[in-house]
């Protein structure tokens, strides 16, 4: 995914910080669905339909809807006549929203790419790059965010908190005795645990 916004900068947390290089861009959106959402804050259609899209986002992805987020992100494509207007409207969106810098050429190059002629306009995407969904607005209204799990699935999303039955025993096992044996091992390491070894040791000679 971060090869779509290589050479790119990505605006994160509603300011001026810029999620730029291709680790951070990496870390950002690898393994998660992507969303492109091409609005403007004053725009009738954008204001009915945007509180729709921060609801359904907050209850994919914040803690007091979910125990652990979704693997999704959203990208801000503004339509904004002004730095100011897109600033305004980003203020009231979730901060885990990121955004194309005003003023970016590469707004433009996302519009043609993916054949965006109004808004709002979202366009879904896998961590490859593929589109799922062309434009997902009716989607979300329809659905709500039941709609998330089938792009999860056609993303064929790999969930890192995943553990086998068998694979989890083990670490739970191995979590439980881990720091007796490195207690254990500390203990044995001190200049006392040592001269004591050392002095069985050669009583042990002696008596044989």
């Amino acid at each position: 995914m971060a090869a779509l916004f290589t050479g790119k900068a990505l605006m994160a947390n509603r300011e001026r910080d810029e999620v730029e290089t291709e680790r951070e861009l990496s870390l950002a959106l690898e393994n998660k669905v992507l969303l492109l959402y091409f609005g403007s804050g004053q725009c009738p259609r954008c204001r009915q339909f945007s509180p729709l899209l921060k609801e359904f986002f907050l209850r994919l992805t914040d803690e007091f809807y979910v125990e652990r987020a979704s693997q999704l992100v959203l990208v801000y494509v503004s339509r904004d006549e002004t730095e100011e207007q897109q600033s305004a409207f980003l203020r009231t969106m979730p901060k885990r929203w990121l955004a194309v810098p005003f003023g970016d050429a590469f707004k433009r190059e996302l519009e043609l790419r993916f054949a965006v002629a109004e808004v709002p306009a979202v366009v879904v995407l896998k961590p490859n790059g593929d589109v799922i969904v062309g434009n997902a607005v009716e989607e979300i209204r329809r659905l709500g965010p039941a709609c998330f799990r089938n792009w999860q699935e056609a993303a064929e999303l790999v969930d890192r908190n995943f553990l086998l039955a068998e694979d989890f025993d083990d670490w739970a096992r191995r979590s439980i005795t881990d720091p007796i044996r490195r207690l254990k091992y500390k203990l044995d390491k001190t200049p006392e645990a040592k001269n004591k070894g050392k002095k069985r040791r050669e009583e042990g000679e002696e008596s044989s």
